[in-house]
């Protein structure tokens, strides 16, 4: 079968790896936006949503002729009063590695050692744009779960090593990656996305 190309605008390889394995079934298959000389917009917006749509249009008007998806994600522990939420990759600094923050956030919840005290949310925004002046569409996927009081398992990136799963006993970076796709934040937001895309089964939907 052959892939149909779609612009993913992010160049988070992590990223880029969930969302190729997710949608592929549906035939469709995301290129990097560092592969077309895109560079990212400044994420100035206020929420998950405010930030995906800026970097949709941003790589829209730059690849015209190719849909758009942008994922804007995030980590919300309630402790912290929902941070780091639109800061999350930057928890520990603008361009800091996901070790140091993730070692930020457990310095930061040290004064909150028990369990019922860590719980978080992972949330995904997505929008699609399937042409550049088309009106988005937006899917959204919640994991609920809480930090662990350590990293455990090589699965996954970011703050995976941490967010444990109740029901599983796990951390996402100790799933596979097909549980992860049924319970995570993106595979949440993929599952509906992929249900779209099933649905209309095409890529550009301009009136005629």
């Amino acid at each position: 079968m052959s892939l149909r190309p779609f612009l993913l605008a992010s160049s988070n390889r992590g990223k880029i790896r969930e969302i190729a394995r997710v949608l592929a079934p549906s035939g469709y298959r995301p290129l990097a936006q560092s592969d077309h000389g895109i560079v990212a917009p400044p994420e100035t917006g206020d929420s998950f949503l405010a930030n995906a749509l800026i970097k949709a249009h941003h790589a829209a008007q730059t690849v015209r002729d190719l849909p758009v998806l942008a994922d804007d994600s995030g980590l919300e522990v309630d402790a912290l009063g929902g941070r780091p939420g639109v800061h999350t990759s930057d928890l520990a600094g603008v361009g800091a590695s996901d070790e140091a923050n993730v070692a930020r956030l457990l310095e930061l919840l040290t004064p909150y050692p028990e369990p019922e005290q860590r719980a978080a949310r992972f949330v995904c925004c997505l929008v699609w744009l399937p042409f550049a002046e088309g009106e988005p569409h937006i899917f959204t996927g919640i994991c609920q779960g809480r930090i662990a009081p350590a990293a455990r398992g090589r699965n996954g990136f970011g703050y995976d090593p941490v967010f444990e799963l109740p029901q599983l006993g796990r951390t996402l970076a100790e799933v596979d990656p097909a549980t992860k796709d049924t319970v995570s934040h993106r595979g949440r937001a993929l599952a509906a996305l992929q249900s779209f895309l099933n649905d209309h089964n095409h890529l550009d939907d301009r009136a005629p």
